[in-house]
C-alpha cells in the first residue's frame, strides 16, 4: 500500500561515528519497511524544524550522538512528539544527545553521566575498549509482560555500560547495575535504568541504552527490544 494511509518513519542520523550511526539505522530500515513504513533518512536534524513534513511522521528513529540541536529544530521536535509522533533511539544517539538543550533531556527522560572502565590492571588498549565491560541487563519483573520486553529473560552483555541522570516519569522496563571497584570514585553500586518509555502529550518515547554500534544492536535481546521499541513509540 502507498497510499497517504501509509505509517511513516524518519530516520534522524549522525553526530559521533563511534556510534556508527549510518551503519546501525540502515540495519534497522529493511525491518521498518518490511513492517509496513516509508522510511525517510536524513544525516541532519534539520527536518525537525519542517512542520509539514513533521506533521505526517508516525515514528522518528534518532541516533546523533552528542552535536547540538537549534531552538527551531528542537520546538519543532517537540511539537511533533506532543501531537503523536513516536521518539525512539538507542545508546548515545538519544540518551547523549544535544547536551546543550535541557528541554531535549525533559523530552527524553535520561541524560548520559558516564561508563566504567576496565581496571587500571586490566590490558587496557587505549581506545573506546577500554570502557567495555561485562554487565547485566535485568528486566524489571514488575515490567515483564510489557511489549517491548515479554518473554525476555535478564541478559548480558560486554560493551559500554551507561550511567544515567534520570527521573522518576520513566516507566522503567530494564535495569542495570553499576559496580563500585576501589579505582572509581563512587562508593556503593549504582542501578540505572537500561530500557524505558515515556509518554509525552500524544506521543510515546522509548529508549535503550544499550546500543553502542553494530555488534551491540545485533544481539538478539537488544534487537528484539529496539526492534519493538520502535514499533511501540510509533503513532
Amino acid at each position: 500500500m502507498t497510499d497517504h494511509k501509509q505509517r511513516r518513519a524518519l530516520v534522524v542520523r549522525g553526530g559521533w561515528d563511534g556510534h556508527q550511526p549510518v551503519e546501525t539505522t540502515d540495519s534497522f530500515v529493511p525491518f521498518l519497511a518490511e513492517h509496513g513504513y516509508d522510511v525517510r533518512v536524513e544525516d541532519t536534524t534539520a527536518v525537525y524544524a519542517d512542520a509539514a513534513a513533521m506533521a505526517d511522521v508516525d515514528v522518528v528513529v534518532q541516533t546523533v550522538t552528542m552535536s547540538s540541536i537549534t531552538g527551531e529544530e528542537l520546538h519543532g521536535l517537540t511539537a511533533a512528539v506532543r501531537a503523536g509522533t513516536g521518539l525512539a533511539g538507542w545508546h548515545g544517539g538519544i540518551a547523549d544527545s544535544f547536551r546543550n538543550s535541557s528541554d531535549y533531556l525533559h523530552l527524553v527522560g535520561g541524560q548520559f553521566a558516564t561508563h566504567p572502565a576496565k581496571a587500571p590492571r586490566e590490558e587496557l588498549a587505549g581506545d573506546a575498549t577500554d570502557n567495555f565491560v561485562r554487565y547485566t541487563v535485568e528486566i524489571v519483573p514488575e515490567k515483564a509482560d510489557h511489549p517491548i520486553v515479554a518473554g525476555l529473560s535478564d541478559f548480558e552483555l560486554t560493551t559500554e555500560q551507561y550511567w544515567v541522570l534520570t527521573d522518576e516519569y520513566n516507566d522503567v522496563l530494564a535495569t542495570t547495575t553499576l559496580a563500585a571497584p576501589d579505582f572509581h570514585p563512587w562508593h556503593r553500586p549504582v542501578t540505572c535504568p537500561a530500557v524505558w518509555t515515556r509518554l509525552w502529550g500524544e506521543g510515546r518515547v522509548f529508549v535503550s541504552t544499550p546500543g553502542h554500534g553494530l555488534d551491540v544492536t545485533r544481539d538478539p535481546n537488544v534487537r528484539t527490544i529496539i526492534e519493538r521499541g520502535i514499533l511501540w513509540a510509533s503513532r
